[in-house]
């Protein structure tokens, strides 16, 4: 185990702000890794706001649009719930994503670069950071484009969550409205892969390994064992694939069937889910719980 010095803990508690006996306990646990012990502080609810993070913008707003075969979704933060809801911060954002789905840069960086009533984009959203006073920042920004197809949006919770849905095989009004059923879908049931194909060779191996192990433990026979196996990697690709999962819209269907009711040679090939904030060290609401509340409510 390594020591624990008096410096150690001086430093954790000036990178959180943590009670000292606090962070002693946290460097031990963490055999000394202050980075470690700061997510540990974290998760324990024990860390104040981050000095070492600096002034973090983890709030604002998720924008999704789509227009026939192309879709656009935005996330543009602030610090605080009080300014992403100022009618100045949410004109700037629905701006910048309807200038996205007009000109369709190929990145975040032709994002920013993109004129916007006499200025970039970016020098645009400096001004409105002197304005508001408080940082702000354009994170991210996806395309999705299926040629001869429907690119469906939705956003849920003023902002909080935005999906793309990209179905190939025609623009019908129908593909339209399932699109966007399916991206409701998204939001709530939140799916790691669009089929079980993408799932890697490895996390299916991982999880394989995971079942044989539990169910080898139970003494059963090895071809009941195999049988329990197979039964619950059908389960986690239910989990985690998209056209696996039962359909929150219609429940007496999965996804997948979902789409092959509207046109049976249509198919989902896009799904981007952006959900405000994930990825930045702050607690945050279950928005997905929350979607699917509403939904089956």
């Amino acid at each position: 185990m390594a020591q624990i010095t008096a410096a150690d803990v001086k430093k954790l508690r000036e990178m959180t702000g943590a009670g000292m006996m606090d962070c002693k306990k946290a460097l031990a646990a963490c055999d000394g890794d202050l980075d470690a012990s700061v997510d540990y502080l974290r998760k324990h609810g024990l860390a104040a706001a981050s000095k070492k993070a600096g002034r973090v913008a983890a709030e604002g707003v998720v924008a999704a649009l789509a227009d026939g075969e192309n879709g656009v979704v935005i996330e543009v933060n602030a610090e605080t719930d009080f300014s992403s809801k100022n009618d100045t911060f949410t004109s700037f954002v629905n701006a910048v994503a309807e200038l996205a789905l007009s000109n369709k840069p190929a990145d975040l960086d032709a994002l920013k670069a993109l004129d916007l009533n006499g200025s970039s984009v970016q020098d645009t959203l400096t001004r409105l950071i002197a304005t508001i006073g408080e940082n702000m920042a354009i994170r991210r920004y996806e395309l999705a484009t299926v040629p001869g197809g429907v690119v469906s949006a939705y956003v849920h919770g003023a902002g909080k969550i935005g999906v793309l849905i990209g179905i190939k095989g025609g623009n019908s009004a129908a593909l339209q409205d399932l699109g966007r059923g399916i991206a409701m879908h998204v939001a709530a049931v939140n799916p790691q892969y669009i089929k079980r194909e993408q799932v890697s060779a490895d996390a299916v191996e991982r999880e394989r390994a995971v079942l044989s192990e539990r169910a080898a433990a139970s003494g059963k026979p090895v071809e009941i064992v195999d049988k329990i196996v197979t039964g619950q990697l059908s389960k986690f690709y239910s989990e985690v694939c998209l056209l696996e999962q039962e359909y929150v819209m219609d429940s007496d269907k999965t996804v997948g069937k979902a789409v092959k009711a509207v046109q049976a040679d249509a198919d989902v090939v896009v799904m981007q889910r952006f959900q405000l904030g994930e990825g930045i060290e702050k607690e945050e609401t279950d928005f997905a719980a929350e979607v699917a509340a509403q939904i089956n409510g």
